[in-house]
């Protein structure tokens, strides 16, 4: 698999190329852009770019940045900043650790970790949003045994969205296709899948499963084979404000799972 490697990224970077550096590539996205103004998610609310863990193919408004503050197990914590260079890329950073709630010294992630992601295609009332993108933040603690996080980073991805909208709420579906570099246990192609509502009442759920084909076959390997399934709960205070709280691996596949985990994240969006 890791011979895949090179043709992976080589394609990533072929698509950024021809669809932000061509002119006909982007006349191509303005046209779509302006098609998908009706679609479920063009009302002024921004498309979701999340899931819990898995990314959408929603991206940030050019000029607009995406704030993320999660707490999770072992007293950790982990920031993203995420900033629309156009309507159709954005990037970030990300950096956290354990400990970082308690009575001992934090122990820091060993890096800085970049994202990025380019809409290749909006979303229409027919069709589906398309992007693909980067990155190398995982989610839970760092192990260095092993060289991962204890949510692999999706590394390589392409993901698609649509969403629908009703009366009484709105709601999407998401699926995707990833190669994480985190691969010294197991180094094959993995999916993703899920989907998330928001009432009009504020309130919102979002559920998400990672096939876990990258973390079940080597004996280092965390999973058991069943994959990973979260579920969380959204409440948006404001407009540009959202607090979730999510229950991880609910199909206890992490062989060192002893009860279901929780976590709390806070998305926070404004323009410039």
């Amino acid at each position: 698999m890791k011979r895949l490697i090179g043709p992976i990224a080589g394609l990533w970077i072929v698509g950024i190329v021809l669809v932000s550096s061509t002119d006909a590539g982007a006349q191509w996205l303005r046209r779509d852009r302006q098609n998908s103004e009706q679609a479920a998610w063009s009302n002024g609310m921004q498309a979701p770019r999340r899931m819990i863990d898995a990314p959408t193919a929603g991206t940030l408004d050019r000029g607009s940045f995406d704030t993320e503050l999660r707490a999770f197990s072992h007293g950790g914590m982990l920031g993203i900043l995420q900033v629309g260079i156009t309507n159709h890329w954005q990037i970030g950073l990300s950096y956290g650790g354990t400990e970082m709630i308690s009575s001992t010294n934090p122990n820091w992630n060993p890096r800085m970790q970049f994202l990025t992601k380019i809409q290749l295609l909006s979303e229409s009332m027919t069709f589906p949003a398309v992007a693909i993108g980067f990155e190398e933040q995982g989610f839970g603690p760092w192990n260095d045994s092993l060289n991962r996080y204890e949510a692999k980073s999706k590394g390589f991805y392409a993901a698609v969205s649509k969403g629908y909208q009703s009366a009484s709420f709105t709601s999407s579906l998401h699926g995707g296709v990833n190669y994480s570099r985190e691969d010294s246990d197991d180094d094959d192609i993995n999916f993703f899948v899920g989907a998330d509502m928001r009432f009009n009442t504020n309130l919102g759920t979002v559920v998400e499963y990672d096939f876990g084909l990258n973390d079940n076959r080597s004996p280092n390997s965390l999973g058991r084979g069943r994959g990973y399934l979260n579920a969380g709960v959204r409440w948006t205070l404001l407009q540009r404000l959202q607090m979730e709280a999510s229950l991880k691996d609910l199909l206890a596949n992490r062989r060192s799972t002893k009860t279901v985990g929780r976590e709390l994240r806070i998305i926070y969006v404004e323009k410039f």
